[in-house]
């Protein structure tokens, strides 16, 4: 063994250890290069040999140095953060779609912020001046209630990237779902099993997406020459307690109906609790789908059929679109189209009649 070689391996470990902070200076000298090419090369910016390069990259790793973002970012007018106004953090539909964006963008060097504008136009509005603040490259709305004029407004600062919308401006990039489809494929998948009287628990009309869901439901029983009921349509939350509260409200109605298409999955998880305290069962008694394809729904008693909604692809897509417009370059990103996943809580009609 090599005394004086593992002393002076020890020495250097020490030294970093005794000397947490190393500087773009240190970089520099031990590569034998300017602390500007230090900085140009950890920027992605640098044209140099490739002998340079590997110089850095050693320095780097020897002296543990650790690119300080914030100052890179003001050295190099970005911060390499994007802000991301989300609803509810905690919800199970959004958090999947924020993993898609955290993904992507840790890609590229990139981190995200994350605040949730509670579906208040206000609070999102505060949330965008709070990440302005922050120096934020871009921001990435996940629907919410801002109008596309402000949306646009603040497109003219900064690149913005918005789910759950069509619009169109300078440095601004939406990604909308066909939710219209998507409601006339689970509502076309009950007519096809024989249900002609459907409920359906219909999210708030305040949102684009609810409404379309709606429309959906309405197109495929038109085309089905199926009665629209307006006592088969309640209102929800697009949460399980407003599920839950659908149904009682429908069995009190004494409307009958023999199938129930909740607009989302959440809701019809709190339906099928609601069934089964009315001792009805999915789909013995009532058959019943939801939209979105949660993870938590191929886990249900029975598993539910719903239309696949492609969360996290579509914060994917999301992140990839706002690194292009940071790049100059136009986002092409496409969602994929919805399609229905049948299940075991949704069957053919027995009884005659319905």
């Amino acid at each position: 063994m090599n005394t004086k070689t593992s002393t002076r391996g020890g020495a250097r470990s020490a030294a970093r250890r005794e000397s947490p902070t190393v500087t773009l200076d240190m970089v520099a000298l031990a590569a034998g290069v300017s602390p500007s090419t230090v900085s140009r090369i950890l920027n992605g910016t640098a044209v140099v040999s490739e002998e340079k390069r590997e110089a850095v990259d050693r320095a780097v790793a020897e002296l543990g140095f650790v690119p300080n973002p914030v100052a890179r970012g003001l050295a190099g007018g970005r911060t390499l953060s994007i802000g991301v106004v989300t609803q509810s953090i905690d919800s199970p539909f959004y958090g999947v779609a924020l993993r898609g964006i955290e993904d992507e963008l840790s890609k590229a060097g990139y981190s995200p912020l994350f605040v949730s504008g509670h579906w208040n136009a206000d609070e999102e509005a505060r949330c965008i001046d709070v990440l302005r603040s922050r120096r934020v490259d871009g921001i990435i709305v996940v629907t919410g209630r801002l109008s596309d004029s402000a949306l646009r407004g603040h497109a003219k600062a900064q690149p913005v990237v918005v789910t759950g919308r069509s619009l169109s401006a300078p440095r601004l990039y939406s990604l909308d779902f066909d939710n219209f489809e998507g409601g006339r494929l689970a509502t076309h998948h009950l007519l096809a099993l024989g249900h002609r009287r459907i409920a359906f628990i219909a999210g708030d009309p305040r949102y684009p997406d609810a409404n379309e869901r709606l429309r959906g439901y309405r197109a495929a029983l038109a085309a089905a020459e199926v009665p629209f009921r307006p006592d088969l349509v309640v209102p929800g939350q697009y949460s399980e307690d407003s599920g839950r509260m659908a149904v009682e409200r429908l069995l009190d109605s004494r409307e009958p109906f023999t199938a129930i298409f909740a607009a989302n999955d959440q809701m019809a998880l709190g339906a099928g609790l609601g069934l089964y305290r009315r001792k009805l069962r999915v789909p013995d008694d009532v058959s019943l789908v939801g939209f979105d394809d949660l993870a938590s729904s191929v886990y249900s008693m029975p598993p539910l059929s719903t239309v696949h909604h492609p969360v996290q692809e579509m914060g994917e897509l999301a992140a990839v679109a706002m690194l292009k417009l940071l790049a100059g370059e136009t986002p092409t990103s496409t969602p994929p189209a919805p399609r229905f996943i049948a299940r075991e809580s949704s069957r053919q009609l027995r009884r005659p009649g319905g």
